[in-house]
């Protein structure tokens, strides 16, 4: 397929932003555009320079379909990242509107703080796990919404890895030596899903390596302060008619938001 157009992209990309303000994300994917993963990112990125230049900010990074069957059923042979933008982190407790979002969506995983930068030359693994700061327990809120034809990968990576936000837990300090906890999503106090034998730091951090070397290619790094969301072991479940999310984690606490 061909690349897209410095015109075209323009024109996705002030769409996008109208469609993501208005909650109704992605409509372009309505008449089944066919674009590459590559143009994807371009879409993605060329939202959030949209974003920037009406004064958001860039909290951090996501990262997104870390399991191999996921990377499959989106058509991908990696993982997928986005961006996590300051208007859109809330506090453990949080009272949000569903009609904020579209399908609501949530995910249980982990998230951290980068205690210094992370340039590429630099960043093994070893290195990463000494540069976190503090480990949270987070609510990864998304709008499930695909409009146009499977694989959805493409219009995954230019919605943004369909992130709308994240409720973060309290705060745990980094330096733990190795250790194991499990992981649960509760919709209104009861368990929807469930993981166990997680470790810290290996099933954690796996995919952060990966999450530099692609920020590098931008010519980015993760810096000093980033949040980085490491990748949730399950799929986004919508809440429909739940009000009270939680996630729970033995070694690492909780989080919770009521969307009313």
């Amino acid at each position: 397929m061909s690349a897209l157009t410095k015109f075209q992209l323009e024109i996705y990309a002030n769409q996008m932003l109208i469609d993501y303000d208005s909650v109704n994300p992605g409509t372009i994917f309505k008449d089944k555009i066919k674009i590459s993963h590559e143009d994807a990112w371009r879409v993605q990125s060329a939202v959030a320079d949209l974003r920037s230049e009406r004064g958001e900010e860039v909290a951090g990074y996501k990262i997104g379909c870390i399991s191999k069957e996921t990377q499959i059923n989106m058509g991908f042979t990696k993982p997928a990242w986005g961006r996590l933008w300051k208007n859109e982190l809330h506090a453990d407790g949080a009272v949000l509107k569903k009609d904020n979002y579209s399908n609501p969506a949530m995910e249980a995983e982990f998230g951290v703080i980068l205690i210094r930068d992370l340039p590429p030359d630099l960043a093994n693994f070893d290195y990463i796990e000494a540069s976190i700061e503090t480990i949270y327990p987070v609510i990864e809120i998304h709008n499930y919404v695909f409009n146009g034809d499977p694989p959805f990968g493409a219009e995954l990576l230019a919605n943004n890895a369909i992130h709308a936000g994240v409720v973060i837990g309290r705060s745990n300090e980094g330096g733990l030596t190795d250790q194991e906890t499990d992981l649960n999503l509760l919709f209104d106090r009861k368990k929807i899903d469930s993981w166990t034998k997680k470790r810290w730091p290996n099933d954690i951090l796996s995919e952060v390596v990966w999450l530099v070397n692609e920020q590098a290619k931008l010519g980015n790094i993760l810096k000093k302060g980033d949040l980085i969301l490491t990748g949730a072991f399950g799929l986004p479940i919508p809440i429909n008619d739940a009000k009270l999310i939680e996630v729970t984690s033995s070694l690492f606490g909780n989080a919770s938001a009521v969307f009313e």
